[in-house]
C-alpha cells in the first residue's frame, strides 16, 4: 500500500510539473510574443514618424514655392493695363481683314452687287464681334482697376488677352462657315474662355486685395452673376444660331445689353 500510495504522489508530482512547465511556456510565449509586438510597433512608429516627417518637408517646400510665386512683383499695374489696351486695339482692327476683295476683278456693275451681298455675312459677324469685344474692354477697365499684381494674376490676365486675340479668327471662321456645327463651337467657345478667365482674374484679383476699390460681397456677387448670365447667353446663342438659323449670330449683341442694362441696374440701387 505504501508503494502504491508513494507511486501515484509521484505521478501526481509529475502531471503538475507536466502542467506548470506548460504553463511557464506559455508564458514564455507570451512574453516573446509582446516583445515582437512591440518591436514591430516601434518599427512602424518610427516609419510613420519618417513619413510624416517628410510629407512635412515637401507640404514646407510647396509653401515655400507658393509664398514666393504669390508674392507681389515689382510690375507697374499702368504697363499691364497699357498692354491690354494695346491688345484690344489691335484685335479690333484686325477684324476687318476678315473681309477679303475677291480674286478676280469685278468688271461690272452687277457682278460688285454681287462681291456685296457675298459680304453682307461675314460684315455682320464682323461688327457684332467688334460690339462684343468692346463690351469685354468697357467691363475690365470698370472692373480691373489694380493697385498691386503677383505671378498668378499676371499670366492670368495673359491668358485672357490670348482669348482675346482668337476672337478675329473664330469671327471669320463662323461668319464663312457658319452651317458648319464646328465653327459655331469654336466662336462659342472662344467667348465662353473670354468670359471664363475674366471671370477668373476677377476672383483671384478680390481676393487677393489687388483692387483699387474696395468691392463689396454684394458687387462681387452682382459681376459673377452677370458673367454666368453671359456665358449661358453665349451657349444658347450657340446652338440657336447652328439649329435654327444663322441669324441668331446677331443674339450675341446681347452680351453689351446684358451687361450694360445689369450695371445701370446696380448703380441705380
Amino acid at each position: 500500500m505504501e508503494s502504491l500510495k508513494e507511486e501515484i504522489e509521484q505521478q501526481i508530482k509529475k502531471m503538475d510539473e507536466n502542467k506548470l512547465a506548460k504553463v511557464q511556456g506559455k508564458i514564455e510565449n507570451a512574453k516573446r510574443n509582446k516583445r515582437f509586438s512591440e518591436e514591430i510597433n516601434e518599427g512602424n512608429i518610427d516609419k510613420e514618424i519618417r513619413k510624416l516627417e517628410k510629407a512635412n518637408q515637401n507640404l514646407s517646400k510647396y509653401q515655400r514655392f507658393m509664398d514666393a510665386f504669390e508674392k507681389n512683383i515689382d510690375i507697374d499695374p499702368g504697363r499691364l493695363m497699357g498692354l491690354t489696351d494695346g491688345i484690344f486695339s489691335i484685335v479690333m482692327t484686325l477684324l476687318i481683314f476678315g473681309m477679303v476683295l475677291p480674286d478676280k476683278e469685278i468688271l461690272n456693275y452687277s457682278g460688285f452687287i454681287n462681291f456685296i451681298g457675298s459680304i453682307v455675312p461675314i460684315a455682320g459677324v464682323i461688327i457684332v464681334s467688334f460690339i462684343v469685344l468692346a463690351s469685354f474692354w468697357i467691363y475690365h477697365h470698370e472692373f480691373m482697376k489694380i493697385k498691386s499684381l503677383n505671378m498668378p494674376y499676371l499670366w492670368l490676365n495673359i491668358f485672357y488677352l490670348a482669348c482675346i486675340c482668337f476672337i478675329p479668327f473664330t469671327t471669320t471662321v463662323i461668319g464663312n462657315y457658319s452651317h458648319f456645327f464646328l465653327a459655331n463651337v469654336i466662336f462659342g467657345v472662344n467667348i465662353l474662355l473670354v468670359i471664363l478667365f475674366f471671370l477668373f482674374m476677377f476672383h483671384y484679383a478680390h481676393k487677393r486685395g489687388f483692387l483699387e476699390e474696395y468691392t463689396s460681397e454684394e458687387e462681387k456677387k452682382y459681376v459673377f452673376h452677370t458673367l454666368y448670365m453671359l456665358m449661358g447667353v453665349t451657349i444658347i446663342v450657340n446652338l440657336l444660331d447652328f439649329n435654327v438659323n444663322p441669324n441668331f449670330i446677331y443674339l450675341f449683341l446681347l452680351i453689351p445689353i446684358i451687361s450694360t442694362l445689369r450695371h445701370i441696374q446696380y448703380l441705380m440701387r
